[in-house]
């Protein structure tokens, strides 16, 4: 039986991270603001779980202006969506070995 954990992206076992990519999973995109209001985080956590996803390419950025004010607006890739759903389907496997 091969053993499940070793398909659970290390990525994503972040606690922050897996939240990010489930909101970014779930709508077409989010907000900085928003995502911060959310998930109740800092500036500086987002930021830097947002940068490691970033940097696996999990997701992508879009700045823009709205009313003269910065907007970073995030969106998960193809990748991102893939690594995702692998995730959730190995922690489904490890729950269903608990019921055996």
């Amino acid at each position: 039986m091969k053993n499940p954990f070793e398909n659970l992206d290390k990525v994503l076992e972040h606690r922050t991270r897996l939240q990010i990519m489930s909101v970014l999973v779930a709508n077409e995109s989010y907000d900085f603001t928003a995502l911060k209001d959310l998930l109740a985080v800092t500036d500086g956590n987002l930021a830097t779980n947002i940068k490691a996803l970033g940097r696996e390419k999990y997701i992508v950025a879009t700045k823009s202006f709205i009313q003269n004010k910065p907007n970073t607006r995030y969106e998960a890739t193809e990748r991102g969506r893939s690594s995702f759903k692998k995730h959730l389907d190995a922690m489904e496997e490890l729950i269903k070995q608990q019921k055996s």
